[in-house]
């Protein structure tokens, strides 16, 4: 199996539908989808196996139903089932960009292998259409250490080896960030090859648990223990410093407006393609 994507859920109401037809709906067919259910009693996962019946592939969702700790708790769980090479999480309500994504992924996958590539240290990260925003969000072209500390891909448009996530589960530790902290120590620790794939890979819907306004100081304080765990002092002063000098908070404002977004992020992405 070359994917396997996976979704937790708990009481998901009919957002589950939505995600789990978007990746049977994929032009590729060498994928799997976990579906980890933390004890749903809204009807939504018993009601999408009552409709399988009737959908070509349904039998390629492989679902199971255990108490977990939280979402990394259920992921953890989640991954320990996969079969495929290369895992991708989607949140229920997330939906792949178009039909043809993990096709895409595909052949980015087979060049960078051909080109030497561990297939075992590898992950690769596409843009995300945002729904609240209505507007493509650009990646980064490539990963530094700026980046990891300013703004890494958009969790559901990167795709890792399953090594990766069974060498390193997530940090239970962390409520918010506990995927940051697996992307921070692939970069750094098992010195992955982190490549940039220029096409949308997930409709990302917002407004998940990490950007409701009442965790923020948490997502903060968990973002200054990551960091701190794999960058000196003197990185994170220059990367403070960085985002101070070029207006960071004034430019995540503009970013999230509904009347700027798009013009923002168009601008970014025009950017990012002269670094290339």
């Amino acid at each position: 199996m070359k994917f396997t994507v996976i979704t937790v859920c708990l009481n998901p109401g009919d957002k589950l539908e939505a995600t789990l037809e978007s990746v049977l709906g994929q032009t590729c067919t060498e994928v799997e989808v976990i579906l980890k259910d933390g004890g749903s009693t809204d009807g939504s996962v018993s009601g999408w196996q009552q409709r399988a019946a009737t959908l070509p592939g349904a039998d390629r969702v492989k679902i199971y139903v255990e108490k977990d700790g939280g979402i990394y708790d259920a992921m953890n769980q989640a991954a320990a089932y996969a079969q495929g090479e290369y895992l991708l999480f989607l949140n229920c309500g997330d939906i792949f960009y178009d039909s043809e994504v993990l096709d895409r992924i595909s052949r980015a996958i087979e060049a960078e292998t051909a080109a030497g590539t561990d297939p075992d240290r590898l992950v690769m990260y596409g843009d995300t259409y945002s729904e609240k925003h209505k507007t493509v969000i650009a990646s980064a072209p490539s990963i530094t250490g700026f980046t990891c500390y300013r703004n890494i891909p958009c969790h559901q448009s990167c795709v890792y080896s399953a090594a990766l996530c069974k060498e390193k589960p997530y940090d239970l530790r962390y409520q918010i960030r506990a995927d940051y902290d697996h992307f921070l120590w692939c970069f750094y620790r098992a010195k992955a090859k982190i490549r940039h794939m220029d096409f949308p890979v997930a409709s990302y819907e917002g407004g998940g648990y990490s950007e409701n306004r009442e965790n923020r100081r948490q997502d903060w304080l968990e973002h200054r223990q990551i960091t701190s765990a794999y960058m000196s002092k003197w990185e994170l002063f220059l990367y403070r410093g960085a985002l101070f000098c070029t207006l960071a908070p004034l430019r995540r404002v503009i970013a999230e407006s509904r009347m700027f977004s798009e013009m923002y992020h168009g601008i970014k992405k025009c950017l990012y393609a002269r670094k290339k």
